[in-house]
């Protein structure tokens, strides 16, 4: 493993690179021989002679020298060692990667950073990419620059940076892997599949009950936490059918996901939605202001802790005259959903044991450009114990959407999942990428598990409309241009009801009724041209081989 993060430090830096050099272009066919640097008003130019020689020598030129001051130790060396390096990429893979739609929209988000009156600017990209792929010593940031259609570059260094913040290696090696398998799975040419049997119906419609919310303000006075609730019921709730509480995303609200919680309710199920008060919107906004820090690491520990309280305090409730849920919650036969951080939880709590060894060793001053997803994880390190087991005996099954996985589980940490559970990725996820964060780690959970992958889908893609278009931008989600979500998104929400009132079934006596719809064929039979459905119960060992051949390159 320890050559595999050493290879995603390395593409890092070279994308930080390639981000400070997507600057000004035209439509002449020269190489570039300059490449001018903004910092506002002011500007500076250096040839690409001056860039090899800094290549050389790790020294900045003299005329870049007011600006290095303006930049952190770790992005100065971030910039010199990435001018060093060399992709393993060939010009077969570089093509067919910057001409898919997540490679468009990857240049996309480099293209910000050309200078405005650019019109050429993607194009341009692409060109210097592929053809600097043909150098002899591969590509490089130099060979790229020397391949640039254009005499000069020109970088506004502010928005590069930002920009390469959203291209964590664990998202470019995602699209690399995806390209590999997509031949396997189907993917060059997707198309609507039309279902090989007729279901007796379908779940993702809702049911006949009219849904209730009973909105609670719990307090655990021990840990001084306050936990809003929003319980979701109707009268067609039995105490049969088990209890679901929803763990929201970093910076997000408990309404993360209401239009799945009203789905649930419709059926029957009650459904529990926990606000976590040390990583919710508040508490972001309030880090913003500089009032407290962004996310504490205990926040890793207190997350499941509040979903035992909820259930207990739930529990109380179930014993309680004169309300409408009284002996109809059973909180001892309990399913967890979690989203982004929130998957993570729900991991923690169905078993996972968090193993922080590796993620300090990982985390402390080696840090390459992060997925978001790995730099939340990062936080943990300052926690005292290099282990923790969080598992609540009465979570019976549990369903990770977008989890975050890579770190804070260690080595053998998601082995101790001690229930069924389903795992839901999205190929353009940049907040949690899919290989990295999903992929891996569902190969480590104990059967029976499902995983479930969402072609072309981006980590808000899942969210309930009424959350993502007020977080698109924020500091949960960098990058905005690019993420599937509101109608364009219906699909993906519609298979996620399908597959989450499925899951909750098998607690149910009606568990044979549903199975059927926990199978690749009825999620295949949902895809259509915009988003190819897959589910599998088990990476091939073939297909896992190619998993770890992109991790350990």
């Amino acid at each position: 493993m320890a050559r595999s993060w050493q290879s995603l430090k390395k593409l890092g830096s070279f994308l930080c690179a390639i981000a400070l050099t997507q600057f000004s272009t035209n439509t002449s066919a020269k190489a570039a021989d300059t490449v001018v640097v903004r910092f506002g008003l002011f500007t500076e130019t250096i040839t690409l002679a001056e860039l090899q020689k800094t290549a050389k020598t790790g020294k900045l030129p003299r005329s870049l020298q007011p600006y290095a001051k303006r930049l952190s130790e770790q992005q100065r060396q971030l910039f010199v060692g990435a001018l060093n390096m060399n992709l393993p990429l060939n010009i077969v893979t570089i093509n067919r990667l910057v001409n898919t739609q997540i490679g468009t929209s990857i240049l996309n988000d480099l293209s910000t950073a050309l200078a405005r009156e650019d019109k050429a600017g993607v194009q341009a990209l692409r060109a210097g990419l592929v053809l600097g792929s043909t150098a002899p010593q591969g590509l490089s940031i130099l060979s790229f620059i020397a391949a640039y259609p254009s005499k000069r570059l020109e970088i506004n260094v502010p928005q590069a940076f930002k920009v390469a913040g959203s291209l964590n290696t664990a998202f470019w090696r995602t699209q690399q892997f995806m390209l590999a398998i997509a031949p396997q799975l189907d993917l060059l040419n997707p198309q609507p599949r039309i279902p090989q049997v007729t279901y007796l119906f379908d779940p993702s419609q809702p049911g006949t009950a009219k849904v209730e919310i009973l909105k609670l303000d719990l307090n655990d006075q021990k840990r001084n936490r306050n936990i809003p609730v929003d319980v979701y019921w109707s009268t067609a709730v039995t105490p049969e059918k088990p209890v679901i509480v929803f763990s929201h995303g970093f910076g997000s609200v408990r309404t993360d996901l209401s239009y799945l919680a009203e789905h649930l309710a419709s059926h029957g199920y009650v459904v529990v939605a926990l606000e976590h008060p040390g990583s919710n919107g508040n508490n972001v906004n309030s880090a913003l202001q500089g009032k407290n820090r962004l996310v504490k690491p205990e926040e890793f520990l207190n997350r499941p802790q509040d979903i035992s309280f909820v259930l207990d305090e739930l529990e109380k409730l179930n014993q309680t005259a004169n309300n409408p849920l009284v002996g109809k919650l059973a909180t001892q036969n309990a399913m967890i959903v979690g989203y982004s951080f929130g998957g993570g939880t729900a991991l923690t709590i169905a078993g996972g044991e968090l193993q922080l060894q590796r993620l300090k060793q990982r985390c402390k001053g080696n840090l390459a450009i992060l997925s978001l997803g790995e730099a939340m994880q990062c936080i943990a390190e300052e926690l005292p114990e290099n282990s923790y087991q969080l598992r609540d005996n009465r979570i019976k099954a549990a369903i990770a959407l977008n989890p975050t996985t890579s770190l804070i589980f260690g080595e053998t940490g998601l082995t101790k999942v001690q229930v069924p559970t389903l795992v839901l990725t999205s190929s353009a996820d940049k907040t949690t990428p899919a290989l990295t964060e999903q992929i891996l780690g569902f190969d480590k959970i104990p059967s029976p598990k499902w995983l479930v992958g969402v072609v072309g889908g981006t980590h808000l893609s899942v969210k309930d409309p009424s959350t993502t278009q007020d977080q698109i931008g924020k500091i949960s989600t960098p990058i905005s241009g690019d993420e599937v979500v509101g109608e364009k998104a219906a699909d993906v929400r519609q298979l996620v009801k399908a597959l989450t009132l499925s899951f909750a079934a098998q607690l149910t006596p009606e568990a044979k009724n549903y199975a059927v719809f926990l199978t690749s064929d009825y999620v295949n039979s949902r895809s259509t041209s915009a988003f190819p459905f897959r589910l599998i119960t088990q990476i091939p060992p073939n297909a896992m081989a190619l998993v770890q051949e992109f991790i350990d390159k």
